[in-house]
């Protein structure tokens, strides 16, 4: 994906629970994959599975309600634990263009601002009545706008506060440091030729 992101809008889908790590989202065994492509079919695999063997109610990332959703709800500290970038693709790749929440693991959210998907924090009673509302009515079509800092569900205005770095590489699209960089091609051409040119050392001789 590339260019700016304004706002995103779609249905929530609701992940109760705080402190859930990248081991929940996707588990180490899968770190050794060597594309992403395919890796959306292992997202909370291991509680997805309980579920389905529980045969309770279905894990929110199966539920028939919430297919589509695309701005998951979560609660404190979500994507806590180790650094693994393999989290936020399966993320992506399910389907999920933000993430609202009371709080984020740093690394993890740094991590999903360079594929896009922004981590919108929300104070604690904003998160849970998001989600409680997107449990309850599963068609409520959320728009997270990004000029103005608001999440819009209904009637509801919750505000969320997104620090002023990652807001403006969202709104000028330098959040995509491939393209940031392809884009100064000329200014990086003009500097290295601006250098003075290497100087070899010359070569020593086979010692006798």
């Amino acid at each position: 994906m590339t260019g700016t992101i304004e706002a995103v809008r779609g249905r929530g889908l609701p992940l109760p629970g705080d402190d859930i790590d990248t081991d929940q989202i996707v588990e180490s065994r899968y770190l050794k994959m060597t594309t992403f492509r395919g890796i959306e079919t292992f997202v909370f695999e291991s509680a997805r599975r309980a579920a389905r063997d529980g045969q309770g109610l279905p894990h929110p990332f199966d539920d028939a309600r919430l297919a589509g959703a695309s701005i998951l709800l979560v609660g404190r500290n979500f994507g806590c634990g180790s650094s693994r970038e393999h989290a936020p693709q399966a993320l992506y790749r399910f389907g999920i263009r933000a993430i609202v929440g009371e709080s984020f693991g740093e690394i993890f959210a740094d991590n999903c601002m360079a594929i896009g998907l922004p981590c919108l924090p929300v104070a604690a009673s904003d998160g849970r009545q998001l989600q409680s509302l997107c449990a309850r009515v599963p068609d409520t079509e959320l728009l997270a706008d990004i000029r103005t800092g608001e999440i819009t569900a209904g009637t509801q205005r919750i505000c969320f506060s997104l620090a002023g770095g990652r807001r403006q590489r969202l709104l000028d699209g330098s959040w995509n440091a491939l393209n940031v960089l392809l884009g100064a091609k000329g200014l990086i051409e003009m500097r290295l030729s601006e250098l003075p040119p290497i100087q070899l050392a010359p070569q020593k001789g086979p010692q006798s």
